[in-house]
């Protein structure tokens, strides 16, 4: 039987990859359908599946694509993804590889615009408490806008109506298209730098959403957010709201209303200014008036009139007050003089010879007391020592000797107490009241005698 000619599953695997590599209607397509298991992964890459109503397609999207994407990928969104078709050669499986993904159909740019808002309001860039006050009197106004639009010239009339003062410093910036987000985070950036702009107004004129779109880009509201110099933003019409309205400082219906509200009008400054130095004028004359009747008042006062009189009575008072000082004096001298001497008295009492001689009273008492019972231990001792030496002569030995008794002692000096003790030939000593005998042992005899 011939030998059957076969391939390994690797290879008809890596076969038909190469098949989908080579085929130019693969590698750059756009593909339109609903996401289902969805998954984010934790290093960033996107996994989810397209599908319409007959197939369904696997989808990878990696990180480094994904990361420009202006909105978050949800299922159950219909989408255009633009990738390349290929086989994931572990699983033997085709898929689509995205390079760029879009929101379909209507409202797609709504969607993005609506994702971000709630995600910059997430991390507090609408807050309220982030927000810098504009200032009253601004020297340097900075406009970031187009050159050409009917913006600057809406601005740059209004400013030089209501308050000439204030210079305006123009930032040309591209407001739409591409690089319009990139031109005005630019302008932006430049402005803080110049250090010398009192605020900023940033916008343009009204235009379609997609005109108006570069105001909703995440770097454009995060440059207006790091911005130190307060913003005023004025885009599009009344009706337009974009990203950079949240966050600006103050929110300006158009870029004539932005213009209002960045300097005050001079005509109104004018109108506080005579009102205030027309108050200030009534506010001085009356005072010169009061000023006028107090000085009537002090050269019609008795002091001026009888100033001599004035000086006696002065110096009555101070007579009075002289000697007042002087009881007060006294008086404070004897309360001292009673807190001195009761001082030194305390001080005597608590003198250091007076405790020796009550120390040496003391002492001598307890010598007194300590021969006196002394004398008292010794009679009584000598009394217990007479008693003692008259119960122990009763008590000794001798004296039951002199009634005729003897003691017998071995030659070991033991006391002899029974004939057990003995045998014949021993010798022993017996003691008598008067004196010692020394005897040998030629008989012994037990029983009683």
């Amino acid at each position: 039987m011939a030998q059957m000619k076969y391939v390994t599953v690797a290879a008809l695997t890596k076969y038909i990859k190469r098949k989908f590599e080579v085929d130019p209607h693969l590698q750059d397509l756009w593909i339109k359908g609903e996401i289902s298991n969805f998954t984010y992964h934790s290093r960033g890459h996107m996994y989810f599946t397209l599908k319409d109503e007959q197939a369904r397609i696997q989808a990878v999207m990696f990180a480094g694509y994904n990361r420009q994407l202006t909105f978050k990928p949800e299922n159950g969104m219909t989408v255009l993804v633009r990738g390349e078709i290929s086989v994931y050669e572990p699983g033997g499986a085709y898929q689509v590889y995205v390079k760029e993904m879009q929101p379909d159909g209507i409202g797609a740019l709504y969607l993005a615009y609506e994702q971000l808002k709630k995600k910059l309001e997430q991390e507090g860039l609408f807050a309220e408490a982030h927000k810098k006050p504009i200032p009253k009197f601004p020297q340097h106004i900075g406009v970031v806008t187009s050159p050409t639009g009917a913006a600057i010239r809406d601005i740059l009339t209004t400013i030089r109506r209501r308050y000439p003062l204030a210079k305006v410093i123009l930032f040309p910036t591209l407001v739409q298209g591409e690089q319009a987000p990139i031109s005005i985070v630019q302008s932006i950036q430049k402005a803080n730098e110049m250090g010398n702009i009192d605020v900023l107004i940033v916008g343009r004129g009204g235009g379609s959403i997609e005109e108006l779109w570069a105001f909703n880009e995440e770097i454009v509201a995060r440059a207006i957010f790091a911005s130190r110099i307060p913003i005023i933003s004025a885009v599009g019409h009344e009706t337009d709201y974009t990203i950079a309205d949240f966050v600006a400082d103050l929110r300006a219906p158009t870029p004539t209303g932005a213009a209002e509200l960045a300097v005050p009008h001079i005509a109104d400054l004018l109108s506080r200014v005579s009102e205030q130095q027309a108050r200030l004028i009534r506010a001085t004359k009356e005072r010169l008036n009061a000023e006028q009747k107090r000085l009537q008042s002090l050269r019609s006062s008795y002091a001026f009139r009888y100033p001599k009189r004035l000086y006696e009575q002065k110096e009555q008072q101070l007579d009075t007050l002289v000697d007042r000082l002087r009881r007060q004096m006294n008086d404070m001298l004897k309360q001292k003089g009673n807190q001195l001497q009761q001082v030194q008295l305390t001080l005597f009492a608590h003198h250091p010879q007076s405790r020796i001689e009550k120390a040496a009273d003391r002492l001598r008492t307890l010598e007194h007391t300590i021969v006196r019972n002394m004398n008292d231990v010794m009679k009584q001792k000598a009394w217990l020592l007479t008693t003692k030496l008259a119960k122990l002569d009763a008590l000794s030995p001798l004296k039951i000797m002199e009634r005729g008794y003897s003691l017998a002692y071995d030659e070991q000096q033991t006391l002899i107490k029974t004939v057990q003790q003995l045998k014949e030939g021993d010798r022993i000593h017996i003691r008598f009241q008067d004196g010692r005998a020394h005897c040998v042992v030629s008989n012994i005899e037990e029983g009683n005698i």
